[in-house]
């Protein structure tokens, strides 16, 4: 019999709430047949929703609640209104008792990441989860991380973060050696903060069973030269925030030459197939869908602004998370780091006295 996965869902989440997660939610129904959700939710906004949507109605367990985090709540505000009624709180829980395998919302950002913490706790030796998104590339995709939730990080959480991208990309993307590279102002070893100079050290030194590929540039994010590309969170959701902005400008650009003359809309319906290959690619809400790593249990944060075609999209990294086993994964390769990374230096330490 084929395995069923199951997904809970903060449907108050979001700009929108339930109107945008509630058709998002009924794409990655139809999407997956062995997939079942679990929706968080006031009954009196969203019980008249699924009377719309007959898939969610037909294949989720609606649970009932009349409290639920604004998007503007300061993360410590929400945490003592919310805490055990809130609609993320309740989602979070399912995951924490084993009735979900994956948690996700669109809601704040900041409240989400708090009460994940409280509720699910960290892995042993890891000092803050790290926030990942699924970046598009040159050469298909990418996993760059972290993209906001730490402002600044240390060469041992820069080495988390690795070992951590490195076991989400081998879950999503099937590879079974990723690229992984830190985020640097150049490729010198000489070049970059200390940290970053440190965390570098400590991963060619270690015996871990990751392949680094060692510093990368902002403009090799875009090429895909790495499978995985790790900084610290402030760096991180500047370069997501960029990313966003310029295709949102380049595709206004586009709209406006195509309309420019009777020739530009003559060359658009001749390439009008290539325009929206293009478009899809560019598309930020087919790239939504951010993941907590490092936490006792699997969680997927939506982009608040985005509709229900980007919050299918963050359930379908929902769906791949809670199929391929990320958080086993995750801590079967932290459980073995100090032992390999200490065997790595104990193995450099002949070559540098042989140097002298």
């Amino acid at each position: 019999m084929l395995k069923q996965y199951t997904i809970s869902v903060d449907a108050m989440g979001g700009d929108l709430g339930a109107e945008m997660v509630i058709p998002g939610v009924e794409t990655a129904l139809k999407r997956h047949p062995r997939l079942r959700v679990m929706l968080y939710g006031d009954e009196k906004i969203v019980g008249p929703l699924l009377d719309q949507y007959p898939e969610v109605k037909q294949r989720s367990e609606f649970i009932h609640t009349d409290v639920w985090v604004e998007m503007d709540d300061k993360p410590s505000q929400a945490l003592r209104r919310g805490r055990r009624v809130s609609s993320m709180w309740l989602a979070l829980e399912a995951v924490k008792n084993g009735h979900a395998k994956v948690a996700i919302s669109a809601g704040n950002t900041g409240a989400w990441m708090v009460m994940a913490k409280f509720v699910l706790s960290t892995m042993p030796g890891i000092a803050r989860p790290a926030m990942a998104a699924i970046w598009p590339t040159v050469r298909g995709k990418s996993i760059v991380l972290d993209v906001g939730a730490n402002i600044g990080a240390d060469a041992e959480m820069l080495v988390d973060f690795s070992i951590m991208g490195e076991a989400m990309a081998r879950c999503l993307f099937g590879i079974e050696r990723p690229t992984v590279g830190l985020l640097n102002v150049g490729v010198e070893e000489i070049k970059g903060v200390e940290q970053v100079k440190a965390a570098g050290q400590m991963l060619r030194n270690s015996k871990l069973p990751i392949e680094y590929f060692g510093f990368v540039e902002g403009d090799d994010v875009g090429k895909g030269t790495v499978d995985v590309v790790v900084t610290e969170g402030f760096t991180g959701n500047i370069a997501l925030k960029t990313a966003e902005g310029t295709a949102r400008q380049l595709s206004a650009y586009l709209k406006a030459e195509m309309g420019r003359s009777w020739m530009t809309k003559l060359g658009f319906l001749l390439a009008r197939g290539a325009f929206a290959s293009l478009k899809e690619k560019m598309d930020p809400r087919n790239a939504n869908g951010g993941v907590f790593l490092g936490l006792n249990g699997i969680v997927v944060k939506s982009h608040g602004g985005t509709d229900a075609v980007g919050f299918a999209s963050a359930m379908e990294i929902a769906v791949e998370m809670a199929r391929n086993e990320l958080v086993e994964k995750i801590a079967a390769d932290l459980a073995s780091k100090h032992e390999l990374m200490e065997l790595g230096e104990s193995t450099e330490e002949p070559k540098a006295a042989a140097a002298g």
